[in-house]
């Protein structure tokens, strides 16, 4: 099967002539008891892929990328009852070990098990299984490894889901859906006549538009500095959308005081304070963006206790797949979700590295990729 491999991180951009990526045939692997092979039908490119290629979050190498993707089952390992073949399923980049305490508490998405595997590039039900013709290990990302014509995944690891989806729709539900849609009514639980702040807009940040815009009486205001991503945000159901040096203007005309919740979606320390010094009191800030390693916030730490301020992490959303994959796909059917906007094109895997810098640059939202 083509799949595209990870050596070296940290290489120099444009990536296009760098080419971190390079694609290579390597065995179908078969699954083993609790896993299913799944056959790649659309894999999209995320800023999470991005992130291990420039060096910023740090995962075993040699590596098969791709972490957000949809596909048919194509095979069952023993004791994989559940789902048939043909089936069309979303792939999931956190599988879930249902034994933790992170799973016990109904948080699958900090699954401690499912935390581990990844940073190691294993599976849940066993090693790493992708190996080169020569027999050298591959790595598995996330659990997934989608950049690849077949992925074997542990049985957590997939969703099924209706065949209506048209899998150019179904793949932006693993990874920006989960994420986006989550950080606003699983995380920040937003509430009715309530108003918001998304910072980046991304697939993540406008899925967090459109989720909030379905809340009965909401404002939300959408920030980034690309022009042509405000105007998409204002079709995604923004109630306003400007630059950086904007939003504390925006702020102050639509939600007075400050707003009762935003949304990080860049990944940069300086964005996570300037959402704290909007936040009205009582407010929540929630860091859903992946900062380097190295980045700190610096902030006051008064406004915690002494207006009742909130800083809360969220990782996938703080999701749990099965009920909410399905229950997004439901808002997506009766047009409240029209994450059709998001797509920016489909091409062929042979396009990647071309395509890296067209995210890093903010040239696409979400390209798919044909794994035919």
């Amino acid at each position: 099967m083509l799949s595209a491999l990870l050596r070296t991180a940290g290489s120099a951009r444009p990536y296009a002539e760098s080419e971190p990526l390079t694609l290579e045939q390597i065995p179908v692997p078969s699954p083993r008891a609790g896993e299913v092979l799944v056959k790649i039908e659309r894999a999209s490119l995320c800023h999470s892929d991005l992130s291990v290629i420039d060096g910023s979050r740090i995962r075993p190498l040699p590596m098969a990328l791709g972490h957000e993707a949809a596909g048919t089952i194509a095979a069952t390992g023993a004791g994989v009852d559940d789902v048939s073949v043909g089936d069309r399923v979303v792939l999931v980049f956190v599988p879930s070990c249902g034994e933790c305490r992170a799973c016990h508490a109904g948080r699958p998405a900090l699954c401690h098990r499912g935390a581990a595997v990844n940073n190691t590039g294993d599976l849940l039900h066993g090693d790493a299984l992708l190996r080169s013709d020569e027999g050298e290990r591959i790595n598995h990302h996330l659990g997934v490894s989608a950049f690849s014509q077949y992925a074997v995944v542990a049985r957590e690891s997939v969703v099924v889901i209706e065949p209506d989806v048209p899998f150019d729709v179904a793949a932006m539900f693993g990874c920006a859906a989960l994420t986006g849609i989550g950080a606003v009514l699983n995380t920040g639980q937003l509430a009715a006549d309530q108003s918001v702040i998304v910072f980046g807009l991304g697939a993540v940040g406008l899925m967090a538009v459109m989720a909030a815009a379905q809340v009965a009486g909401t404002t939300v205001i959408a920030i980034d500095p690309l022009p042509e991503k405000q105007q998409l945000a204002l079709r995604c159901g923004a109630t306003a959308a400007g630059s950086p040096d904007q939003a504390a203007a925006l702020v102050g005309e639509h939600a007075g005081d400050g707003v009762d919740l935003a949304i990080e979606a860049v990944g940069n320390s300086r964005v996570m304070e300037a959402c704290l010094a909007l936040l009205t009191r009582g407010g929540a800030l929630v860091s859903v963006g992946l900062p380097h390693p190295d980045q700190t916030i610096t902030t006051s730490a008064l406004q915690f206790a002494g207006m009742g301020r909130r800083l809360l992490g969220c990782y996938m959303g703080d999701s749990v797949p099965s009920r909410d994959i399905p229950a997004y796909l439901d808002m997506w059917r009766s047009g409240a979700l029209p994450v059709e906007l998001l797509h920016t094109d489909t091409r062929p895997l042979s396009d990647l590295n071309e395509s890296l810098d067209a995210l890093a640059e903010g040239r696409v939202v979400r390209r798919l990729f044909t794994l035919a």
